[in-house]
Parts: C-alpha cells; sequence; structure tokens
C-alpha cells in the first residue's frame, strides 16, 4: 500500500521524528469521530498509530501518576488510579493547569511513537492520527493532512452524550480547539463525518482510491 507519488511531499528528514515513509496526519475536533475513521483505515490495511491511544499509555506510567497525584492530587485515588473525568475538568479550568499537564505528556509522546513505530513491519505509508496537530503547529511534518469533520453541534451533543457532562463543559473544551471549521480549511482533504457511519465509511473508501496507488 503506497501514496501517490504527487502526494508525497516531504523527505525523512523533513518528516515528523524523521519517519522514513510517508505519513499522513488526520485530524479533527473533539467527537467529530477520528477512532471510527482509524478503525475503518485499520480494517483496510493501512498502518495507523493514535496519538490518544500513546497517551493513554503515558498515564499507565507511574511517573505519571506521580506527577499527576503531585499537582492535581484531588484527581488520584488512594489507590493510585488516576479519576480521568476529574482531571479533564481539573485541566479545563485555568490555562496553568492545562498547560502543566499537556506539557508533561507531550513531552513523552516521541518516545512512544517510535515504540510504535518500530513495531510495524516495514510500512510504506502511515497515518498518524493526533486531534491536536494545528494546535501544536505540527502540519509541516506531514506529507499531507486530513480532517474528519462534523459540525460543531454535533460535536457538542457528542461530548455530553460520551461523558455525561454539561453543556456548559462541553464548550469550553470546545473552546480550548481550533474550531472544527478552521481546522477543515486548513486540511488538504475533508472526511464528513455528520451522516451517519454508513456514509462516513464510503467517505473513508473513496479517499483511498484517490490517495494509493
Amino acid at each position: 500500500m503506497k501514496l501517490k507519488e504527487i502526494f508525497i511531499t516531504l523527505t525523512g528528514e523533513q518528516r515528523l521524528y524523521q519517519v522514513p515513509c510517508p505519513v499522513i496526519g488526520l485530524t479533527g475536533g473533539i467527537a467529530t469521530g477520528k477512532s471510527s475513521v482509524t478503525k475503518k483505515l485499520e480494517q483496510l490495511g493501512v498502518n495507523v498509530i493514535c496519538a490518544d491511544k500513546l497517551v493513554k499509555e503515558v498515564y499507565s506510567y507511574p511517573e505519571t501518576i506521580d506527577f499527576v497525584a503531585e499537582n492535581f492530587p484531588q484527581t488520584v485515588s488512594k489507590e493510585g488510579s488516576i479519576d480521568f473525568k476529574s482531571l479533564r475538568q481539573k485541566a479545563f479550568e485555568n490555562v496553568t493547569n492545562k498547560e502543566t499537564l499537556e506539557n508533561y505528556i507531550y513531552q513523552k509522546l516521541p518516545q512512544q511513537f517510535m515504540k510504535a513505530f518500530s513495531a510495524l513491519k516495514e510500512p510504506t505509508l502511515l497515518v498518524y492520527d493526533v486531534p491536536l496537530l494545528f494546535e501544536k503547529k505540527m502540519s509541516k511534518l506531514f506529507d499531507l493532512t486530513i480532517c474528519v469533520y462534523a459540525p460543531k453541534e454535533t460535536q457538542i451533543e457528542r461530548i455530553m452524550k460520551r461523558d455525561s457532562c454539561s453543556k456548559e463543559l462541553a464548550e469550553s473544551i470546545l473552546l480550548n480547539q481550533i474550531p472544527i471549521d478552521e481546522k477543515k480549511s486548513l486540511t488538504d482533504f475533508t472526511i464528513d463525518n455528520s451522516k451517519g457511519l454508513s456514509h462516513l465509511e464510503l467517505e473513508v473508501e473513496a479517499l483511498l482510491t484517490i490517495l494509493l496507488d
């Protein structure tokens, strides 16, 4: 499975973590459906690494739990488990909390990424699912970028249902991301996830026919 030559825009030295094969940056907003897209891509044989999964791995390390307990003690139980709903609320209370947490987690991601990449068998193409692609100014590190899109109103409804949270919290979470319509305008391609799973899967398949040899 190879990316068409016209879409290969970087050399290995220019790419994210100097990866030798072409890398597609997949992004979107919270609750736009990136997980559904990555699941379909994997079913079709595309190599995918998800930043959210790497973050979960970082959170599982004892040193990370110690860091969270030291900085956000009320979010860690006596048994040493993190209450992620409580941690999310603390993170979005103010900018300092969010930056403290993100800076720690993101400095651990390169090692986790390379660990995941080394487990792949001679990859000729990689999709990296990274929600904060534009927020972290990473777009120039990918051969091309794709946005998984759903309207803001749909995002809010999905966040409230998924996290059992208030509309106010859902909206505050979105305020910490670049608006989804802006992300859509910044990426090379868009996958529309506003019309149900069947339509989404067709969108993924159609895009791959454009991108792959």
